[in-house]
């Protein structure tokens, strides 16, 4: 295949952009003129002519991985070990990379489209890809095998909440309650670890903002798919560049989007220090705000919460906690299952203060009930009921378990 390739480099004029059209008919022709030189069975021509356009024109070796709707992550390790993530399952790439140089290639070329910048001295980068699948490179010296990168695909639709119904990752209860809460205009954080779908859960929830509402996303790198909604802006960090541009970070982003006239601002996820910033816009009056964060469990979400804020400016333990409760309503935590699936675990009302601490009221809640051909079994149970239940009242919805069928 590299000899092939090399020739088709050679015909190919540098100085000016080629169709695609263009590029396959040097590939045939070569692979024809090769085929003269030595047999090529007929079978195998095809995926020839594919493996040369992919490294010429595409990611090479990825590409075949990145055509798969089923695969959800993709995992390299260096020139010489890939790996791939379906219905939950990480197995081995049968295929490499020719070379660590060819790799290093694709990485430069992965960065580079989103303006994006990784090299020795800035060894770790985020970029996207241009279907939006993320992207997450470490290399040498910090990745001490040779250049890894990590790509997180998401579905070309959006997973509605309907869908995720129909797969149990949620009850239709829920479904219909968190609908109500994200109309009248609840904050709402979404936690859950790695790969519980937080992203994905955060879009379908999306489709029940109001279409004449104005919504601005903020992200270090846009992934979410809002639908439906005219009014939208959609903001991404940038990290600082050698040609002296400053970078421009998450709490950069929410502090312009306060002066956009925002109805609702959707932070893809918090890390860090910009939590005090996104508790202060949900605290003034950008009500039906939402964002995720990584923790195990609601509990732990409040406690990260209050580390995050501290990471940003000192402040007494006591006030972090009265801006958390004041400016987040509802927490949804989000999980995955020995079996693989993605599960909606538990949604808990922030109810105030008492005592110095957040009261965390339980309201659904994720029960297992047995194992069948490997499938974990189980309900979503009420365990309360809303006890802030002004916004609902205040959109014109009935609160409490009789205001489910009246959305």
């Amino acid at each position: 295949m590299e000899r092939i390739r090399r020739r088709v480099l050679g015909q190919l004029d540098m100085a000016r952009e080629h169709e695609e059209e263009e590029v396959l008919a040097v590939i045939d022709e070569e692979i024809c003129r090769e085929a003269k030189e030595r047999t090529i069975p007929l079978g195998w021509r095809k995926e020839l002519r594919q493996q040369v356009f992919h490294s010429l024109r595409k990611l090479d070796v990825l590409q075949e991985l990145l055509n798969e709707d089923d695969i959800t992550e993709i995992m390299v390790n260096g020139a010489d070990h890939i790996f791939y993530e379906r219905d939950g399952e990480v197995s081995a790439w049968g295929k490499r990379f020719s070379s660590k140089e060819k790799l290093e290639d694709i990485i430069q070329q992965m960065v580079g489209s989103h303006n994006r910048m990784v090299n020795e001295a800035e060894p770790i980068a985020d970029t996207r890809l241009e279907d939006g699948s993320r992207v997450n490179v470490v290399l040498p010296p910090v990745a001490l095998e040779g250049p890894a990168v990590s790509i997180r695909k998401f579905p070309k639709h959006p997973i509605l909440m309907e869908q995720m119904i129909e797969r149990n990752s949620i009850s239709r209860e829920c479904a219909e309650f968190l609908e109500k809460l994200v109309k009248a205009g609840y904050n709402i954080f979404i936690s859950g670890g790695t790969g519980s779908g937080k992203t994905t859960f955060l879009n379908a929830l999306s489709e029940y903002i109001p279409k004449s509402e104005r919504v601005i996303t903020i992200e270090d790198s846009a992934e979410l798919q809002i639908q439906g909604i005219g009014n939208l802006v959609r903001l991404e960090t940038r990290n600082a560049g050698v040609e002296g541009s400053l970078a421009i970070t998450i709490r950069d982003l929410i502090r312009t989007a306060l002066r956009m006239r925002p109805d609702r601002i959707i932070v893809g996820e918090i890390r860090g220090a910009e939590c005090l910033d996104m508790l202060q816009a949900m605290n003034t009056g950008h009500d039906g705000s939402l964002s995720t964060g990584h923790a195990n469990s609601c509990q732990d979400m409040v406690s990260r919460m209050e580390t995050m804020v501290l990471m940003g400016m000192e402040l007494p333990l006591m006030a972090i906690r009265s801006q958390i409760a004041a400016g987040v309503d509802i927490l949804v935590h989000l999980g995955r299952l020995r079996d693989k699936s993605r599960r909606m675990l538990s949604i808990v009302e922030l109810a105030g203060m008492e005592q110095g601490e957040i009261c965390l009221n339980p309201l659904y809640e994720f029960m297992e009930m047995g194992e069948e051909n490997g499938k974990v079994l189980g309900n979503w149970l009420k365990k309360g009921e809303l006890i802030h239940q002004g916004k609902l009242y205040r959109a014109g919805m009935e609160g409490g378990r009789a205001g489910l069928q009246n959305i």
